[in-house]
Formats: C-alpha cells, sequence, structure tokens
C-alpha cells in the first residue's frame, strides 16, 4: 500500500521526514541497513527519483551514510538523533500551546490542562 503525501511539502521532503522520525524514534536503530531505493518506491508508491533525493539529503544532514557497494545505514550520531529528537518535540510543544492559546486559554492553565490530561482526569 502506498504512504499518503499531502501537497503542502514536496513528496522528496516527506520521505525524508518519515524516515528522520523512524531514526529518532528508534523504529529504525544505528547501523540498521535502510531498503535499497527500489523497494523504498515501490512501498512509498513514488519514483525512484524521488525517494532517492530523500536519501541524498538525509546522508547530507547525516541521517544516513552509504557504503558503496552494501547500502545506506543510519548513522550512528546519537547526539544527532538526540538533538533532533528535542527539536521535534519543540516543535510539537510549540504547535501545541498555540493551538491551546487559540482555544482560549491562559498560558498558566497548561500545565494544568496537561497535568490533569496525563493523571486521567
Amino acid at each position: 500500500m502506498a504512504w499518503k503525501f499531502d501537497n503542502k511539502l514536496p513528496i522528496y521532503m516527506q520521505i525524508s521526514n518519515i524516515i528522520k522520525l523512524q531514526i529518532v524514534t528508534n523504529q529504525l536503530k544505528s547501523g540498521d541497513k535502510l531498503p535499497t531505493v527500489r523497494d523504498l518506491a515501490e512501498t512509498a508508491g513514488v519514483n525512484p527519483n524521488t525517494v532517492q533525493r530523500a536519501l541524498s539529503d538525509l546522508e547530507t544532514e547525516g541521517f544516513v551514510y552509504s557504503m558503496r557497494t552494501t547500502g545506506r545505514f543510519v548513522t550512528d550520531n546519537h547526539e544527532l538523533i538526540r538533538q533532533t529528537r528535542v527539536q521535534l518535540a519543540q516543535d510539537e510543544l510549540k504547535n501545541f500551546v498555540d493551538n491551546m492559546l487559540k482555544l482560549g486559554f491562559e498560558k498558566e492553565e497548561l500545565a494544568k490542562q496537561v497535568d490533569r490530561y496525563l493523571k486521567g482526569e
């Protein structure tokens, strides 16, 4: 089944973001071999050139590396993975806070709302 993409970002960026998220959430672990470009393209339902561009971007960013005859692998740069996880969390928090403020909550109320939610109230 092909992946679902939206029109807000180019598809190669969305593929790159999906793989990056899999890395920071440990679905793909350091040293794991990535599927081939052709296999990823088939899974995603896109042209192999689109996947190649996504993987090239991930390589440039340091999330994957290639070994000439054996393929691409997930980085062992744990600091890069940790920093990216923190940045993604900050982005999610910003979106959450912005949306809560749009709903009319005051900043002081947000911590109470989160605390109550985590307690299952």
